[in-house]
């Protein structure tokens, strides 16, 4: 799946949701559904939906701002579409933007969770971030936790983190970065929370790898020069909000890019 954003309206009403409790704190769910379209599994998401008012989120731009910002960065992840739907909730139509992705696993792969496959196979004692380096992915982790940072990712726990196995194969790989909605300022509700949301911050965050700090997590990396194979410019802000102008208003458009820009800056200067 390409990354790109369908702002012609489609009819998704077809769609079942089930309900997903948030795991941030927030108020509301966050609704999950999924579609074989071609021989090829789609999962759909939504930002946080309440019974009351509706859809009332924005994570699922998120989605589509990080992957472009990974894209920038030459990090492996996994690609959203952005897109502009009807769809219909316990019998009320709603017209929202939601965020679709395919199937990440190969044929013949299963999934575990990060978390789950680290109690059964690490040693005694071993921390999570020496378990992945034993593992060969210090380099995915680096990449993660420096990302975290630049996105105050504020729900990288050990679900959000997935290995795929091939038993017959006997292939063992970590998947792409995936699942990037609570960061950002999906916290930020109103105009008047985004003006008050202090960018470099540094908010508790429900971290697998690490500590519940971003930026002390950052302690980690032996190198931090060497996880980003390109660089951010300040250039970058146009492909980044390419075709969000009436998605998302301006002002919080700003603060991403603020926000973004300004921890890039201060990942650079450690």
């Amino acid at each position: 799946m390409e990354t790109r954003i369908i702002h012609e309206l489609q009819d998704l009403a077809y769609l079942k949701w089930s309900h997903i409790r948030s795991s941030s704190g927030t108020a509301g769910t966050f609704l999950k559904s999924g579609s074989t379209l071609n021989n090829r599994k789609i999962y759909y998401k939504l930002s946080n939906f309440d019974a009351a008012r509706g859809i009332i989120g924005h994570e699922c731009i998120n989605e589509i701002i990080v992957d472009r910002l990974l894209t920038i960065l030459g990090i492996p992840h996994l690609h959203y579409e952005l897109i502009h739907a009807e769809i219909e909730i316990e019998g009320r139509a709603y017209n929202t933007y939601l965020c679709a992705s395919e199937d990440f696993k190969q044929r013949g792969e299963s999934k575990i969770a990060l978390d789950d496959y680290y109690r059964t196979n690490s040693l005694p004692g071993e921390p999570h971030y020496d378990f992945c380096v034993r593992n060969g992915w210090r380099e995915y982790i680096d990449a993660m936790i420096a990302v975290d940072f630049l996105i105050l990712n504020r729900d990288r726990h050990g679900a959000n983190i997935e290995i795929l196995r091939n038993a017959r194969a006997r292939t063992l790989r970590i998947a792409p970065l995936f699942d990037h909605g609570l960061s950002l300022l999906y916290s930020c509700y109103t105009e008047e929370d985004v003006t008050k949301f202090d960018v470099l911050s540094d908010r508790p965050c429900n971290n697998f790898i690490g500590t519940y700090s971003c930026r002390d997590n950052l302690n980690l990396i032996e190198d931090k020069k060497s996880v980003f194979a390109h660089s951010l410019a300040s250039t970058d802000r146009e492909y980044l909000f390419d075709g969000l102008n009436g998605v998302l208003p301006d002002i919080y458009l700003d603060k991403i890019w603020n926000m973004i820009f300004k921890r890039y800056q201060m990942y650079e200067n450690l």
